[in-house]
């Protein structure tokens, strides 16, 4: 493979990390962490993608190689150091591949989701001023062509799939790749000094925050802040070149996009889901051991197997729910180290009845799972972890690049975020704000002074926006988003993610938003688990088919207002939920109600169902 390998060497800038490395020429840049990856490990199935039902491979030195040619077809198309270009595409390895080629040219690349909005593109587009759009295909460039027609700055497009019909100003990322093989030829040492200029204080990418609240914000991020966090989180959780994970995510997001670089530092390979919907089957092709995932997407896998079993005869029901029983106490029992010789036996005999059947799902070969972007629900945390698919739950924003801390399968507490990781310091402020000082911290909001100055501390600590505490052991507690705290008109807070989640422990909910901002008492917007509601009314002989008529139903309001008052009996009498309102649609991504990271735009359910939550009120 001699052919393959680059022909220079990354100058080696002084590590800006605190502590001893954990790795022997631990890489300051990311065009060094490509190389660095590609000469300790040389994989040859460094990335692994399916086409036409094949599973492909890229090797770590085919990924160097052709992250240089990228960067050389940029430099042809005279993108100069420190100029913009956009990433608008799902996951696939040319978007790390161009992510790569940026890296090694000193250009600050600008992913964009790919469930945006065009106003929300061209926002991206002109706040950034980015003069190329990587892009997947021609119909994710059809929905947002009139959208990209309103940036002036941009010049040239690249498609990852080439269309027969391109724009004028099109080329595919094949045809850039080919630029920079002939400008190679005609300046052989060029590569080398564009990479070398490179410093690891220089900004790597810029990354808009979905935002719960008002317009993004374009989050810069350096070479230091993204590989210092690769790193340090890689002392938290044991990898190694040995372990395979799956790409689900958003690359988009910083949680991927520093996975990704997690995943090469340690020598990892990696495979792309092939699409959301695509991703149980390929969890048994690549049956991964490390898998990375948003807390929505285990409730999922539960709520699929919870439904199968409400739909068949009452003995598999019962078996079900004697199983996750069973691995709830084993769980809790294990952490408590109170384990029993009975807990153990229900727990053995619920293994080869169910649980086994959950961890196949999965693939079988689970070392564990990393979840983040928003709390676990405890039950569904105890359920994986007595099934023996281990959660490692963390926390962290996008700012912090991202991982503030985690926990570890040596340090971990339910219910908690685990511990800063390595070079992370974290202390809780006055007021209960979490504050973040790291060598993760970004350089601040792009074009944004003002926000900046109000992102830190007077002596220079990042505000992270949520409430919390460290217990007595070190472990970060979450209670809630400062900006999500509402107050009563009684003049009572109330944090509403801790009872929403209590809310969506019942069966029969499958999306909640507590209300009640300056109103007498908290009210709750439930979106049902119509398919387990089905099964309920078939048993109850309920001649109820289609949403709305659920929704309608007074028999079924009454059943969700018991489900609610019995999930939540533990609250005070202030906090608990005195009304509910059922929505017949679930809220998405598309339509604006959730961020990208499937958390809930509280503004915009307030504004979408302000009828119906006034409503509520009216009626009390």
């Amino acid at each position: 493979m001699a052919g393959h390998r680059h022909s220079y060497e990354i100058t080696k800038a002084a590590s800006t990390l605190r502590g001893e490395p954990l790795f022997e020429n631990e890489p300051t840049t990311l065009p060094a962490l490509f190389i660095y990856a590609a000469e300790k490990f040389d994989r040859e199935d460094a990335l692994n993608y399916k086409r036409d039902g094949v599973w492909n491979r890229i090797s770590s030195f085919e990924v160097v190689r052709r992250a240089e040619n990228i960067a050389l077809g940029l430099h042809s198309l005279a993108i100069a150091k420190g100029e913009r270009v956009a990433i608008l595409s799902a996951n696939s390895p040319e978007w790390t591949l161009s992510d790569a080629g940026c890296q090694f040219a000193g250009i600050i690349d600008v992913p964009i989701y790919t469930t945006l909005s065009s106003d929300q593109v061209k926002y991206i587009l002109n706040d950034s001023s980015s003069r190329v759009l990587f892009i997947d295909t021609l119909a994710a460039f059809e929905r947002v062509k009139d959208a990209i027609a309103e940036c002036s700055s941009v010049e040239h497009i690249v498609f990852f799939d080439a269309p027969d019909d391109a724009p004028a100003n099109a080329m595919s990322l094949t045809e850039l790749e080919a630029r920079g093989r002939e400008l190679r030829k005609q300046e052989p040492d060029l590569i080398a000094a564009l990479a070398n200029a490179v410093g690891p204080e220089d900004t790597a990418t810029l990354i808009y925050t979905s935002g719960t609240t008002g317009e993004p914000k374009g989050v810069m991020l350096s070479h230091t802040n993204l590989i210092s966090n690769a790193i340090d989180a890689s002392n938290q959780l044991a990898f190694s070149q040995n372990d395979v994970c799956l790409s689900v995510l958003p690359l988009s997001h910083v949680f991927e996009r520093t996975g990704m670089y997690l995943y090469f530092v340690n020598g990892m390979a990696v495979y792309y889901a092939e699409s959301v919907e695509k991703v149980p089957d390929n969890l048994k092709e690549v049956r991964p051991t490390i898998f990375m995932g948003v807390p929505r997407l285990f409730e999922k896998v539960f709520e699929k197997a919870r439904l199968k079993a409400a739909q068949s005869s009452s003995l598999k029901r019962g078996v079900f729910d004697f199983a996750i029983d069973a691995a709830k106490r084993y769980a809790a029992a294990k952490e408590s180290g109170h384990l029993s010789a009975g807990i153990r036996a229900r727990h053995a005999i619920a293994e080869k009845l169910v649980l086994s059947k959950l961890r196949d799902f999965f693939g079988g070969r689970l070392r564990y799972c990393i979840t983040g972007g928003a709390a676990i629900a405890d039950e569904i945390y105890l359920i994986f972890t007595g099934a023996r698919i281990a959660i490692m739950q963390g926390y962290g924003m996008t700012e912090a690049s991202p991982v503030i801390s985690a926990n570890s399968p040596e340090f971990k507490r339910i219910g908690t975020v685990g511990g800063p990781i390595r070079n992370v310091q974290v202390r809780i402020a006055d007021d209960g704000e979490i504050e973040v000082n790291s060598p993760g911290v970004m350089k601040g909001y792009f074009n944004k002074p003002d926000a900046t100055k109000e992102a830190f501390t007077p002596d220079g600590w990042l505000r992270t926006g949520d409430i919390g505490r460290i217990d007595e052991d070190g472990f970060l507690i979450i209670t809630d988003r400062k900006k999500e705290l509402f107050k009563t008109s009684g003049g009572k807070y109330i944090a509403p993610s801790p009872i929403e989640q209590m809310i969506r422990s019942s069966k029969f909910v499958n999306q909640v938003v507590l209300v009640g901002n300056e109103r007498k008492f908290p009210a709750a917007l439930i979106v049902p688990n119509f398919e387990m509601l089905a099964s309920y009314a078939e048993l109850k002989g309920l001649p109820l088919k289609t949403p709305a008529e659920f929704c309608r139903s007074e028999k079924i309001l009454d059943l969700f207002e018991r489900q609610v008052a019995e999930a939540t009996s533990s609250l005070s009498q202030y906090e608990k939920v005195k009304k509910i309102a059922l929505i017949e649609n679930e809220f998405t991504v598309e339509n604006g109600e959730l961020t990208p990271t499937l958390k809930v735009k509280r503004r915009v359910i307030d504004e979408l169902y302000r009828s119906t939550i006034d409503a509520l009120y009216t009626e009390s």
